[in-house]
């Protein structure tokens, strides 16, 4: 159905909910929120059934799900599983993370990406090479073994994806002057994250154009009242994007509140940093030779040790409203307007508006998801 409308639907349209509305698609985006008496003749519509309509979930740290993990296979049918097992839960944009790994992987990885979107698999809008240039005395279940300072031609390799968003996280005070500031300039989003930096670290690197945080809080230096760290700069910074992991274990409901009350309005996103188990019957896989297995939720080594998480996107947006007290529009805000926002796609995505790519969410009040759609297709 290329021309339908969505009616009975509670619709949050990224800014305030409408009732009695019907929301209107042509040809992949969103033609019309009108009156749902107002409904042109031609057009056939669809009863939501009094569910909540709101814009596609964005996902920027997603390592795996479906079973698939991208370092283990960095191919467009890899991204396309794990795209597939995401958007059961909501999410209908993302990048594929790949952690830490060889020169080779990331290679794979990025040619798979850019074949991806130019097979228009639905959903992808670019990648994450989360390292490998980290803090080993931050790595969590990064490979020490791999992480590495950058190469001669690292800035040529990630400014290599054609038709998309590349975000990388990186050690701000592993870097030379100058590096983040000649990566985006060449449109490569820097996030700071796994790193042990100070304060004054940040604030260089937000000089130079530092983009944002990767799972603030986690595997960063933390806050105290003489030194900031890494995790204090994020909070005090309006100008950067701080992503949080909303699963109940990577941080903390009450820090969960502290640090979205913190930050500028508009500068959290709710991620993931999903592993293979989520959408997935197996709750168990390997990591750089080591068995991680979910429980309750918590994916981690046989130490304890984080890694990764077995959230989706919705259950994120459910947690921010139910554990933290969070209003719901703010945290669907948070897991869509706000990531369009960092990626600077936010004049496509994000909102149900005219002009807007049709994509969009149905669930009802139990946060179960019922359909979904991509550019208007299911």
């Amino acid at each position: 159905m290329t021309n339908f409308a969505i009616t009975n639907a509670r619709v949050f349209d990224g800014s305030e909910f409408h009732t009695g509305k019907a929301v209107i698609i042509r040809n992949g985006k969103v033609d019309a929120i009108v009156k749902s008496r107002n409904i042109p003749s031609d057009i056939a519509g669809f009863d939501a059934q009094n569910q909540i309509l709101a814009p596609g979930l964005i996902d920027v740290q997603v390592n795996g799900g479906g079973g698939v993990l991208l370092n283990d296979e960095p191919n467009v049918d890899g991204v396309r599983a794990i795209m597939a097992a995401h958007r059961k839960f909501g999410t209908t944009a993302m990048l594929p993370t790949l952690i830490t790994d060889h020169r080779e992987k990331m290679d794979l990885a990025i040619a798979a990406v850019t074949d991806a979107i130019h097979q228009e698999v639905p959903g992808i809008v670019g990648i994450h090479l989360e390292g490998p240039y980290l803090n080993a005395e931050r790595k969590g279940v990064h490979d020490p073994n791999i992480i590495r300072p950058m190469e001669d031609d690292a800035i040529e390799l990630l400014t290599r994806l054609p038709n998309g968003r590349i975000l990388v996280t990186m050690a701000p005070e592993k870097a030379t002057t100058g590096t983040i500031a000649k990566l985006s300039e060449r449109g490569v989003l820097v996030c700071a994250g796994h790193t042990a930096g100070t304060y004054n670290d940040v604030q260089a690197a937000i000089s130079e154009g530092l983009r944002g945080f990767t799972h603030l809080f986690n595997a960063m230096s933390p806050m105290s009242h003489r030194e900031p760290g890494v995790a204090g700069a994020a909070m005090a910074d309006d100008s950067t994007w701080c992503g949080l992991i909303a699963d109940g274990y990577h941080v903390h409901p009450a820090v969960l509140k502290i640090a979205i009350h913190a930050k500028a309005t508009g500068k959290i996103m709710l991620v993931t940093d999903a592993m293979p188990t989520v959408g997935a019957t197996n709750k168990r896989f390997v990591l750089g030779g080591e068995e991680i297995i979910a429980s309750d939720g918590r994916c981690a080594l046989a130490d304890g040790t984080l890694a990764g998480s077995d959230l989706d996107m919705i259950s994120a947006v459910k947690n921010c409203v139910e554990m933290v007290g969070i209003d719901l529009g703010e945290a669907l805000r948070m897991a869509s307007l706000y990531p369009a926002e960092f990626l600077n796609l936010a004049d496509i995505m994000g909102r149900i508006a005219p002009g807007y790519q049709a994509d969009m969410i149905l669930f009802d009040d139990h946060y179960n998801i019922a359909r979904s759609w991509i550019k208007g297709a299911e």
